[in-house]
Protein backbone atom coordinates (compact mmCIF):
# COMPACT_ATOMS: atom_id res chain seq x y z
CA UNK A 1 0.00 0.00 0.00
CA UNK A 2 1.08 3.59 -0.61
CA UNK A 3 1.76 5.79 2.40
CA UNK A 4 0.04 8.83 0.87
CA UNK A 5 -3.13 6.81 0.33
CA UNK A 6 -3.10 5.65 3.97
CA UNK A 7 -2.74 9.26 5.11
CA UNK A 8 -5.69 10.35 2.94
CA UNK A 9 -7.91 7.54 4.24
CA UNK A 10 -7.02 8.25 7.86
CA UNK A 11 -7.53 12.02 7.48
CA UNK A 12 -10.92 11.51 5.79
CA UNK A 13 -11.99 9.21 8.62
CA UNK A 14 -10.91 11.78 11.21
CA UNK A 15 -12.88 14.54 9.46
CA UNK A 16 -15.97 12.33 9.37
CA UNK A 17 -15.55 11.61 13.07
CA UNK A 18 -15.28 15.32 13.89
CA UNK A 19 -18.37 16.39 11.95
CA UNK A 20 -20.53 13.34 12.73
CA UNK A 21 -19.58 11.49 15.90
CA UNK A 22 -18.32 14.53 17.81
CA UNK A 23 -21.54 16.42 16.99
CA UNK A 24 -23.50 13.49 18.39
CA UNK A 25 -21.46 13.56 21.62
CA UNK A 26 -21.92 17.33 21.86
CA UNK A 27 -25.68 16.90 21.57
CA UNK A 28 -25.83 14.07 24.13
CA UNK A 29 -23.75 16.05 26.62
CA UNK A 30 -25.88 19.17 26.27
CA UNK A 31 -23.10 21.67 25.51
CA UNK A 32 -24.48 25.18 26.07
CA UNK A 33 -22.49 28.28 24.97
CA UNK A 34 -24.69 30.52 27.14
CA UNK A 35 -23.44 29.01 30.43
CA UNK A 36 -20.45 30.94 31.92
CA UNK A 37 -17.33 28.80 32.19
CA UNK A 38 -15.13 28.48 35.31
CA UNK A 39 -12.53 30.72 33.64
CA UNK A 40 -15.02 33.56 34.21
CA UNK A 41 -16.85 32.48 37.38
CA UNK A 42 -13.62 31.59 39.25
CA UNK A 43 -11.17 33.95 37.59
CA UNK A 44 -8.12 34.33 39.87
CA UNK A 45 -5.30 35.51 37.58
CA UNK A 46 -3.18 32.40 38.28
CA UNK A 47 -4.94 29.20 37.15
CA UNK A 48 -8.43 30.39 36.16
CA UNK A 49 -7.92 32.79 33.26
CA UNK A 50 -10.04 33.04 30.05
CA UNK A 51 -7.80 32.37 27.07
CA UNK A 52 -8.20 33.23 23.42
CA UNK A 53 -9.49 30.05 21.65
CA UNK A 54 -6.43 29.90 19.40
CA UNK A 55 -4.09 30.27 22.36
CA UNK A 56 -5.95 27.62 24.36
CA UNK A 57 -5.93 25.19 21.45
CA UNK A 58 -2.20 25.69 21.14
CA UNK A 59 -1.71 25.06 24.86
CA UNK A 60 -4.01 22.03 24.94
CA UNK A 61 -2.55 20.43 21.83
CA UNK A 62 1.02 21.08 22.92
CA UNK A 63 0.37 19.68 26.39
CA UNK A 64 -1.34 16.47 25.23
CA UNK A 65 0.94 15.75 22.27
CA UNK A 66 4.47 15.46 23.60
CA UNK A 67 6.26 12.52 22.05
CA UNK A 68 3.41 10.08 22.69
CA UNK A 69 1.94 9.97 19.16
CA UNK A 70 5.46 9.51 17.79
CA UNK A 71 7.08 7.06 20.19
CA UNK A 72 4.01 4.83 20.50
CA UNK A 73 3.35 4.11 16.79
CA UNK A 74 7.07 3.74 16.01
CA UNK A 75 7.47 1.11 18.73
CA UNK A 76 4.15 -0.60 17.94
CA UNK A 77 5.11 -1.01 14.26
CA UNK A 78 6.67 -4.31 15.38
CA UNK A 79 3.11 -5.72 15.14
CA UNK A 80 2.69 -4.51 11.53
CA UNK A 81 1.65 -1.17 10.08
CA UNK A 82 -1.95 -2.15 9.25
CA UNK A 83 -2.62 -3.30 12.81
CA UNK A 84 -1.30 -0.03 14.21
CA UNK A 85 -3.09 2.18 11.65
CA UNK A 86 -6.42 0.50 12.31
CA UNK A 87 -6.13 1.05 16.06
CA UNK A 88 -5.01 4.67 15.65
CA UNK A 89 -7.98 5.58 13.43
CA UNK A 90 -10.70 3.69 15.29
CA UNK A 91 -9.18 4.40 18.70
CA UNK A 92 -8.93 8.15 18.08
CA UNK A 93 -12.46 8.58 16.74
CA UNK A 94 -14.45 6.37 19.09
CA UNK A 95 -12.33 6.29 22.24
CA UNK A 96 -9.49 8.80 22.53
CA UNK A 97 -11.15 11.95 21.14
CA UNK A 98 -14.48 11.12 22.80
CA UNK A 99 -12.67 10.56 26.10
CA UNK A 100 -10.94 13.96 25.84
CA UNK A 101 -14.11 15.83 24.90
CA UNK A 102 -16.21 14.31 27.67
CA UNK A 103 -13.44 14.90 30.23
CA UNK A 104 -13.26 18.59 29.37
CA UNK A 105 -17.04 18.93 29.49
CA UNK A 106 -17.36 17.22 32.88
CA UNK A 107 -14.64 19.40 34.37
CA UNK A 108 -16.20 22.60 33.02
CA UNK A 109 -19.57 21.61 34.46
CA UNK A 110 -17.92 20.88 37.83
CA UNK A 111 -16.40 24.36 38.33
CA UNK A 112 -13.14 23.50 36.56
CA UNK A 113 -12.25 20.83 39.11
CA UNK A 114 -10.16 17.81 38.15
CA UNK A 115 -11.58 14.49 37.03
CA UNK A 116 -10.70 13.21 40.50
CA UNK A 117 -13.11 15.70 42.04
CA UNK A 118 -15.77 14.76 39.50
CA UNK A 119 -15.35 11.14 40.57
CA UNK A 120 -15.70 12.29 44.16
CA UNK A 121 -19.23 13.51 43.44
CA UNK A 122 -20.09 10.02 42.15
CA UNK A 123 -18.06 7.59 44.27
CA UNK A 124 -17.67 9.69 47.38
CA UNK A 125 -14.50 10.74 49.18
CA UNK A 126 -12.80 7.27 49.20
CA UNK A 127 -13.20 6.96 45.43
CA UNK A 128 -11.93 10.48 44.93
CA UNK A 129 -8.85 9.86 47.08
CA UNK A 130 -8.01 6.60 45.28
CA UNK A 131 -8.40 8.14 41.83
CA UNK A 132 -6.32 11.17 42.77
CA UNK A 133 -3.64 8.85 44.13
CA UNK A 134 -3.69 6.87 40.90
CA UNK A 135 -3.57 9.93 38.64
CA UNK A 136 -0.85 11.55 40.78
CA UNK A 137 1.27 8.38 40.47
CA UNK A 138 0.71 8.28 36.71
CA UNK A 139 1.75 11.93 36.42
CA UNK A 140 5.00 11.26 38.24
CA UNK A 141 5.67 8.60 35.58
CA UNK A 142 4.83 11.14 32.84
CA UNK A 143 7.28 13.70 34.23
CA UNK A 144 10.03 11.10 34.66
CA UNK A 145 9.66 9.43 31.25
CA UNK A 146 9.39 12.59 29.18
CA UNK A 147 12.24 14.26 31.08
CA UNK A 148 14.36 11.22 30.22
CA UNK A 149 13.52 11.66 26.54
CA UNK A 150 14.29 15.39 26.52
CA UNK A 151 17.64 14.90 28.25
CA UNK A 152 18.52 12.24 25.70
CA UNK A 153 17.65 14.60 22.84
CA UNK A 154 19.77 17.41 24.33
CA UNK A 155 22.71 15.02 24.60
CA UNK A 156 22.28 13.73 21.02
CA UNK A 157 21.88 17.21 19.49
CA UNK A 158 23.13 20.15 21.63
CA UNK A 159 21.68 22.65 19.15
CA UNK A 160 18.23 21.65 20.37
CA UNK A 161 19.16 22.58 23.94
CA UNK A 162 20.10 26.11 22.82
CA UNK A 163 16.90 26.65 20.86
CA UNK A 164 14.75 25.20 23.65
CA UNK A 165 16.20 27.59 26.24
CA UNK A 166 15.69 30.54 23.87
CA UNK A 167 12.05 29.48 23.42
CA UNK A 168 11.49 29.73 27.17
CA UNK A 169 12.74 33.32 27.31
CA UNK A 170 10.71 34.26 24.24
CA UNK A 171 7.54 32.78 25.75
CA UNK A 172 7.88 34.91 28.89
CA UNK A 173 8.19 38.10 26.82
CA UNK A 174 5.21 37.03 24.66
CA UNK A 175 3.14 36.48 27.79
CA UNK A 176 4.00 39.94 29.06
CA UNK A 177 3.13 41.54 25.70
CA UNK A 178 -0.32 39.93 25.51
CA UNK A 179 -1.39 39.81 29.15
CA UNK A 180 0.32 42.81 30.76
CA UNK A 181 0.86 45.25 27.94
CA UNK A 182 -2.42 44.26 26.21
CA UNK A 183 -0.95 43.85 22.75
CA UNK A 184 -2.92 42.01 20.06
CA UNK A 185 -2.38 38.24 19.86
CA UNK A 186 -2.31 38.51 16.05
CA UNK A 187 0.31 41.23 15.80
CA UNK A 188 2.42 39.80 18.59
CA UNK A 189 2.36 36.43 16.85
CA UNK A 190 3.53 37.99 13.59
CA UNK A 191 6.70 39.03 15.42
CA UNK A 192 7.31 36.13 17.80
CA UNK A 193 6.47 33.13 15.58
CA UNK A 194 9.14 34.01 12.93
CA UNK A 195 11.55 34.77 15.79
CA UNK A 196 10.94 31.30 17.17
CA UNK A 197 11.92 29.73 13.85
CA UNK A 198 15.02 31.95 13.78
CA UNK A 199 16.04 30.39 17.10
CA UNK A 200 16.29 27.06 15.29
CA UNK A 201 19.04 28.54 13.11
CA UNK A 202 20.72 30.21 16.11
CA UNK A 203 20.72 26.89 17.95
CA UNK A 204 22.72 25.30 15.16
CA UNK A 205 25.20 28.17 15.25
CA UNK A 206 25.69 28.09 19.04
CA UNK A 207 24.92 24.59 20.34
CA UNK A 208 25.25 24.03 24.10
CA UNK A 209 27.63 21.09 23.87
CA UNK A 210 28.55 20.25 27.45
CA UNK A 211 31.08 17.63 26.34
CA UNK A 212 33.11 20.32 24.58
CA UNK A 213 32.85 22.41 27.73
CA UNK A 214 34.78 19.73 29.61
CA UNK A 215 32.01 17.58 31.11
CA UNK A 216 32.29 13.80 30.92
CA UNK A 217 29.79 12.30 28.40
CA UNK A 218 28.23 10.06 31.07
CA UNK A 219 27.54 13.13 33.23
CA UNK A 220 25.88 15.24 30.55
CA UNK A 221 22.55 13.36 30.62
CA UNK A 222 22.43 13.66 34.41
CA UNK A 223 23.15 17.39 34.25
CA UNK A 224 20.38 18.01 31.73
CA UNK A 225 18.00 15.85 33.77
CA UNK A 226 18.60 17.99 36.85
CA UNK A 227 18.30 21.25 34.86
CA UNK A 228 15.01 20.11 33.32
CA UNK A 229 13.53 19.10 36.67
CA UNK A 230 14.49 22.46 38.18
CA UNK A 231 12.83 24.14 35.19
CA UNK A 232 9.69 22.03 35.78
CA UNK A 233 9.53 23.21 39.38
CA UNK A 234 9.53 26.88 38.46
CA UNK A 235 7.43 26.57 35.28
CA UNK A 236 4.67 24.67 37.06
CA UNK A 237 4.35 27.13 39.96
CA UNK A 238 4.33 30.45 38.10
CA UNK A 239 1.02 31.90 36.74
CA UNK A 240 -0.13 30.18 33.54
CA UNK A 241 -0.19 33.44 31.55
CA UNK A 242 3.53 34.11 31.96
CA UNK A 243 4.93 30.84 30.59
CA UNK A 244 2.51 27.93 30.18
CA UNK A 245 0.01 29.61 27.86
CA UNK A 246 2.43 31.59 25.66
CA UNK A 247 5.06 28.86 25.38
CA UNK A 248 2.52 26.20 24.44
CA UNK A 249 0.86 28.56 21.98
CA UNK A 250 4.15 29.44 20.26
CA UNK A 251 5.43 25.87 20.32
CA UNK A 252 2.24 24.73 18.63
CA UNK A 253 3.43 26.50 15.48
CA UNK A 254 6.54 24.33 15.56
CA UNK A 255 4.41 21.23 15.61
CA UNK A 256 2.10 22.58 12.92
CA UNK A 257 5.14 23.21 10.74
CA UNK A 258 6.59 19.78 11.54
CA UNK A 259 3.30 18.11 10.66
CA UNK A 260 2.96 20.17 7.48
CA UNK A 261 6.46 19.09 6.40
CA UNK A 262 5.66 15.48 7.24
CA UNK A 263 2.33 15.65 5.43
CA UNK A 264 3.88 17.23 2.35
CA UNK A 265 6.87 14.88 2.47
CA UNK A 266 4.61 11.82 2.50
CA UNK A 267 2.65 13.10 -0.51
CA UNK A 268 5.72 14.06 -2.53
CA UNK A 269 7.67 10.90 -1.67
CA UNK A 270 4.49 8.71 -1.72
CA UNK A 271 6.45 5.83 -0.14
CA UNK A 272 5.33 2.25 -0.51
CA UNK A 273 4.71 0.62 2.88
CA UNK A 274 7.23 -2.20 2.64
CA UNK A 275 7.27 -3.59 6.19
CA UNK A 276 4.73 -6.24 7.22
CA UNK A 277 1.10 -5.15 7.39
CA UNK A 278 0.50 -7.78 10.08
CA UNK A 279 3.48 -9.34 11.87
CA UNK A 280 1.53 -11.86 13.95
CA UNK A 281 -0.21 -12.14 17.29
CA UNK A 282 3.14 -12.36 19.10
CA UNK A 283 6.44 -10.76 18.18
CA UNK A 284 9.91 -10.44 19.67
CA UNK A 285 10.30 -6.84 20.82
CA UNK A 286 13.45 -4.74 20.84
CA UNK A 287 14.16 -5.86 24.43
CA UNK A 288 14.33 -9.48 23.22
CA UNK A 289 11.17 -10.51 25.07
CA UNK A 290 8.05 -11.81 23.35
CA UNK A 291 5.19 -9.28 23.20
CA UNK A 292 1.59 -10.31 22.57
CA UNK A 293 -0.50 -8.21 20.21
CA UNK A 294 -3.21 -8.15 22.86
CA UNK A 295 -2.75 -6.14 25.00
CA UNK A 296 0.62 -4.62 24.11
CA UNK A 297 -0.27 -3.20 20.69
CA UNK A 298 -2.89 -0.99 22.32
CA UNK A 299 -0.86 0.18 25.31
CA UNK A 300 2.27 0.74 23.20
CA UNK A 301 0.49 3.05 20.74
CA UNK A 302 -0.76 4.83 23.88
CA UNK A 303 -1.27 8.56 23.22
CA UNK A 304 -1.57 7.97 19.47
CA UNK A 305 -5.07 6.54 20.00
CA UNK A 306 -6.16 7.13 23.60
CA UNK A 307 -4.54 8.71 26.64
CA UNK A 308 -5.70 9.09 30.21
CA UNK A 309 -3.17 11.90 30.59
CA UNK A 310 -5.36 13.97 28.26
CA UNK A 311 -8.18 13.93 30.82
CA UNK A 312 -5.80 15.37 33.39
CA UNK A 313 -4.78 18.14 30.97
CA UNK A 314 -8.39 18.84 29.96
CA UNK A 315 -9.60 19.03 33.56
CA UNK A 316 -6.39 20.39 35.04
CA UNK A 317 -5.54 23.39 32.89
CA UNK A 318 -7.76 23.62 29.77
CA UNK A 319 -11.06 23.67 31.71
CA UNK A 320 -9.73 26.55 33.78
CA UNK A 321 -8.97 28.61 30.66
CA UNK A 322 -11.94 27.76 28.40
CA UNK A 323 -13.70 30.98 27.42
CA UNK A 324 -16.91 29.38 26.08
CA UNK A 325 -18.40 25.87 25.95
CA UNK A 326 -18.56 26.03 22.15
CA UNK A 327 -14.79 25.50 22.22
CA UNK A 328 -15.05 22.05 23.81
CA UNK A 329 -15.41 20.12 20.54
CA UNK A 330 -12.63 21.83 18.50
CA UNK A 331 -10.18 21.96 21.40
CA UNK A 332 -10.65 18.51 22.92
CA UNK A 333 -11.99 16.32 20.10
CA UNK A 334 -10.15 18.22 17.35
CA UNK A 335 -6.89 18.25 19.30
CA UNK A 336 -6.94 14.47 19.69
CA UNK A 337 -7.69 13.94 15.99
CA UNK A 338 -4.75 16.15 15.03
CA UNK A 339 -2.61 14.01 17.30
CA UNK A 340 -3.91 10.96 15.42
CA UNK A 341 -2.72 12.48 12.13
CA UNK A 342 0.75 12.88 13.64
CA UNK A 343 0.66 9.24 14.77
CA UNK A 344 -0.19 8.09 11.24
CA UNK A 345 2.67 10.18 9.79
CA UNK A 346 5.09 8.64 12.30
CA UNK A 347 3.89 5.16 11.37
CA UNK A 348 4.26 5.84 7.64
CA UNK A 349 7.80 7.09 8.29
CA UNK A 350 9.05 3.73 9.57
CA UNK A 351 6.80 1.52 7.41
CA UNK A 352 7.78 3.41 4.25
CA UNK A 353 11.52 3.70 4.91
CA UNK A 354 12.66 0.19 5.84
CA UNK A 355 12.62 -2.40 3.09
CA UNK A 356 11.55 -5.31 5.29
CA UNK A 357 10.18 -5.96 8.75
CA UNK A 358 13.57 -7.40 9.71
CA UNK A 359 15.27 -4.12 8.75
CA UNK A 360 12.84 -2.20 10.94
CA UNK A 361 13.43 -4.54 13.91
CA UNK A 362 17.19 -4.14 13.56
CA UNK A 363 16.86 -0.34 13.44
CA UNK A 364 14.53 -0.05 16.44
CA UNK A 365 16.92 -2.07 18.58
CA UNK A 366 19.71 0.45 18.05
CA UNK A 367 17.87 3.77 17.73
CA UNK A 368 15.52 5.77 19.96
CA UNK A 369 11.98 6.11 18.51
CA UNK A 370 12.14 9.92 18.33
CA UNK A 371 15.44 9.74 16.45
CA UNK A 372 13.97 7.14 14.09
CA UNK A 373 10.96 9.37 13.43
CA UNK A 374 13.16 12.40 12.68
CA UNK A 375 15.43 10.35 10.43
CA UNK A 376 12.64 8.75 8.38
CA UNK A 377 10.50 11.87 7.90
CA UNK A 378 13.62 13.88 7.03
CA UNK A 379 14.25 11.31 4.30
CA UNK A 380 10.84 12.14 2.82
CA UNK A 381 11.58 15.88 3.08
CA UNK A 382 14.62 15.45 0.85
CA UNK A 383 12.13 14.87 -1.96
CA UNK A 384 10.94 18.48 -1.58
CA UNK A 385 14.45 19.91 -1.56
CA UNK A 386 15.12 20.16 2.18
CA UNK A 387 18.53 18.77 3.23
CA UNK A 388 18.37 15.66 5.40
CA UNK A 389 20.33 17.22 8.28
CA UNK A 390 18.23 20.41 8.38
CA UNK A 391 14.93 18.51 8.32
CA UNK A 392 16.11 16.01 10.94
CA UNK A 393 17.25 18.76 13.33
CA UNK A 394 13.96 20.58 12.92
CA UNK A 395 11.97 17.42 13.62
CA UNK A 396 13.99 16.70 16.76
CA UNK A 397 13.64 20.28 17.94
CA UNK A 398 9.87 20.23 17.47
CA UNK A 399 9.48 17.00 19.42
CA UNK A 400 11.77 18.29 22.17
CA UNK A 401 9.75 21.50 22.48
CA UNK A 402 6.56 19.54 22.95
CA UNK A 403 8.12 17.18 25.42
CA UNK A 404 8.96 20.22 27.53
CA UNK A 405 5.36 21.43 27.40
CA UNK A 406 4.24 18.00 28.58
CA UNK A 407 6.65 17.68 31.50
CA UNK A 408 5.94 21.07 33.04
CA UNK A 409 2.20 20.75 32.42
CA UNK A 410 2.42 17.27 33.96
CA UNK A 411 4.23 18.68 36.99
CA UNK A 412 1.55 21.35 37.43
CA UNK A 413 -1.21 18.73 37.11
CA UNK A 414 0.53 16.50 39.64
CA UNK A 415 0.65 19.47 41.99
CA UNK A 416 -3.11 19.95 41.54
CA UNK A 417 -3.70 16.27 42.37
CA UNK A 418 -1.45 16.51 45.42
CA UNK A 419 -3.29 19.58 46.71
CA UNK A 420 -6.65 17.87 46.22
CA UNK A 421 -5.37 14.83 48.09
CA UNK A 422 -4.20 16.97 51.00
CA UNK A 423 -7.36 19.08 50.98
CA UNK A 424 -7.63 22.84 51.21
CA UNK A 425 -6.74 23.87 54.79
CA UNK A 426 -9.01 26.12 56.82
CA UNK A 427 -8.46 28.30 59.89
CA UNK A 428 -8.49 25.24 62.19
CA UNK A 429 -5.89 23.31 60.12
CA UNK A 430 -2.49 22.72 61.66
CA UNK A 431 0.81 24.00 60.23
CA UNK A 432 1.69 20.56 58.81
CA UNK A 433 -1.39 20.44 56.61
CA UNK A 434 -0.93 24.04 55.51
CA UNK A 435 2.68 23.29 54.56
CA UNK A 436 1.70 20.11 52.70
CA UNK A 437 -0.95 22.02 50.71
CA UNK A 438 1.56 24.70 49.70
CA UNK A 439 2.03 24.55 45.92
CA UNK A 440 5.81 24.74 46.19
CA UNK A 441 5.94 21.76 48.55
CA UNK A 442 3.57 19.70 46.37
CA UNK A 443 5.63 20.46 43.28
CA UNK A 444 8.87 19.61 45.06
CA UNK A 445 7.55 16.17 46.01
CA UNK A 446 6.76 15.40 42.35
CA UNK A 447 10.13 16.63 41.11
CA UNK A 448 12.07 14.67 43.73
CA UNK A 449 10.20 11.43 42.98
CA UNK A 450 10.79 11.85 39.25
CA UNK A 451 14.48 12.49 39.98
CA UNK A 452 14.59 9.30 42.05
CA UNK A 453 13.17 7.24 39.19
CA UNK A 454 15.63 8.72 36.68
CA UNK A 455 18.79 8.99 38.75
CA UNK A 456 18.27 6.26 41.35
CA UNK A 457 16.56 3.32 39.61
CA UNK A 458 18.51 3.51 36.35
CA UNK A 459 17.48 0.07 35.07
CA UNK A 460 13.81 0.73 35.71
CA UNK A 461 14.07 4.15 34.06
CA UNK A 462 14.82 2.42 30.74
CA UNK A 463 11.43 0.67 30.94
CA UNK A 464 9.38 3.67 32.00
CA UNK A 465 7.56 3.90 28.66
CA UNK A 466 5.89 0.51 29.06
CA UNK A 467 4.88 1.24 32.67
CA UNK A 468 3.70 4.74 31.77
CA UNK A 469 1.77 3.56 28.71
CA UNK A 470 -0.05 0.83 30.65
CA UNK A 471 -0.89 3.17 33.55
CA UNK A 472 -1.93 5.84 31.04
CA UNK A 473 -4.43 3.53 29.34
CA UNK A 474 -5.78 2.37 32.68
CA UNK A 475 -6.23 6.00 33.69
CA UNK A 476 -8.28 6.51 30.51
CA UNK A 477 -10.41 3.48 31.40
CA UNK A 478 -11.06 4.84 34.89
CA UNK A 479 -11.98 8.26 33.47
CA UNK A 480 -14.42 6.58 31.07
CA UNK A 481 -15.76 4.62 34.03
CA UNK A 482 -16.49 7.82 35.95
CA UNK A 483 -18.07 9.38 32.85
CA UNK A 484 -20.29 6.32 32.45
CA UNK A 485 -21.48 6.63 36.04
CA UNK A 486 -22.16 10.34 35.47
CA UNK A 487 -24.29 9.52 32.43
CA UNK A 488 -26.20 6.88 34.41
CA UNK A 489 -26.70 9.27 37.35
CA UNK A 490 -28.05 11.96 35.02
CA UNK A 491 -30.29 9.54 33.11
CA UNK A 492 -28.36 9.93 29.85
CA UNK A 493 -27.35 7.19 27.34
CA UNK A 494 -23.98 5.82 28.46
CA UNK A 495 -23.00 3.50 25.60
CA UNK A 496 -20.48 5.98 24.16
CA UNK A 497 -18.36 5.68 27.30
CA UNK A 498 -19.36 2.24 28.65
CA UNK A 499 -18.22 0.20 25.64
CA UNK A 500 -14.78 1.88 25.32
CA UNK A 501 -14.39 1.70 29.10
CA UNK A 502 -14.82 -2.09 29.19
CA UNK A 503 -12.30 -2.54 26.36
CA UNK A 504 -9.69 -0.18 27.80
CA UNK A 505 -10.10 -1.64 31.27
CA UNK A 506 -9.38 -5.12 29.94
CA UNK A 507 -6.40 -4.01 27.84
CA UNK A 508 -4.67 -1.95 30.51
CA UNK A 509 -5.27 -4.25 33.48
CA UNK A 510 -3.98 -7.28 31.58
CA UNK A 511 -0.92 -5.30 30.47
CA UNK A 512 -0.12 -4.15 34.02
CA UNK A 513 -0.73 -7.64 35.37
CA UNK A 514 1.65 -9.10 32.79
CA UNK A 515 4.35 -6.54 33.60
CA UNK A 516 4.01 -7.24 37.31
CA UNK A 517 4.23 -11.02 36.73
CA UNK A 518 7.37 -10.63 34.61
CA UNK A 519 8.95 -8.37 37.23
CA UNK A 520 8.67 -11.00 39.97
CA UNK A 521 9.26 -14.18 37.95
CA UNK A 522 12.29 -13.27 35.84
CA UNK A 523 15.92 -14.17 36.43
CA UNK A 524 16.31 -10.87 38.29
CA UNK A 525 13.45 -9.52 40.39
CA UNK A 526 12.68 -5.87 39.61
CA UNK A 527 11.14 -4.63 42.83
CA UNK A 528 10.63 -1.05 41.62
CA UNK A 529 8.84 -2.03 38.42
CA UNK A 530 6.86 -4.82 40.08
CA UNK A 531 5.91 -2.65 43.02
CA UNK A 532 4.82 0.26 40.82
CA UNK A 533 2.66 -1.88 38.54
CA UNK A 534 1.20 -3.80 41.49
CA UNK A 535 0.34 -0.56 43.30
CA UNK A 536 -1.38 0.93 40.24
CA UNK A 537 -3.28 -2.27 39.51
CA UNK A 538 -4.50 -2.55 43.11
CA UNK A 539 -5.77 1.04 43.09
CA UNK A 540 -7.62 0.38 39.83
CA UNK A 541 -9.27 -2.81 41.11
CA UNK A 542 -10.51 -1.06 44.27
CA UNK A 543 -11.87 1.84 42.19
CA UNK A 544 -13.75 -0.56 39.91
CA UNK A 545 -15.27 -2.26 42.97
CA UNK A 546 -16.38 1.15 44.28
CA UNK A 547 -17.86 2.00 40.89
CA UNK A 548 -19.83 -1.25 40.68
CA UNK A 549 -21.20 -0.67 44.19
CA UNK A 550 -22.18 2.88 43.21
CA UNK A 551 -23.89 1.70 40.02
CA UNK A 552 -25.82 -0.99 41.89
CA UNK A 553 -26.84 1.52 44.56
CA UNK A 554 -28.00 4.00 41.93
CA UNK A 555 -30.01 1.38 40.03
CA UNK A 556 -31.57 0.10 43.28
CA UNK A 557 -32.52 3.62 44.32
CA UNK A 558 -34.05 4.28 40.90
CA UNK A 559 -36.05 1.04 41.11
CA UNK A 560 -37.38 1.95 44.54
CA UNK A 561 -38.49 5.35 43.26
CA UNK A 562 -40.37 3.66 40.40
CA UNK A 563 -42.16 1.37 42.87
Amino acid sequence: MNGALLLVIASAAFLAGYFLYAKLIERKLGVDPSIPTPAHTRKDGVDFIPAHPTVLFGHHFAAIAGAGPIVGPVLAAEFGWASVALWIVLGCIFIGAAHDMISLFLSVRHRGESIGSVIGTILGKPGKVLFLLFSWSALVLVVAEFTRQIAGTFVADPAIATASLLFIGEAIVFGLCVNRWRMSVLWTSLVFVPLMFAFVWIGNLFPIDLVKWGFAPESVRMIWTIVLLVYCFFASTCPVWILLQPRDYLNAYLLYAMMALGFLGVFIAHPALTTDAFAGFSVVGRSGATDLLFPFLFVTVACGACSGFHALVASGTSAKQLDNERGIRPIAYGGMLLEGVLAIIALIGVAGTYATQADYVTAIKGMEPVQMFANTIAGFCMKIGIPQRVAESFMLLSVSAFLMTTVDAGTRLARFSWQELVGRPDEKSGPARKAAYNMYFGTLVVVLLAAGLLLGATETSKQLWTIFASANQLLAALTLLSATLWFVKNRKPCWMTAVPMVFMLGVSSIALGTLMWKSFTGARIDWVKGGATGFLLTLAVVLVVFAVRSAVKSSTGAAEKVR
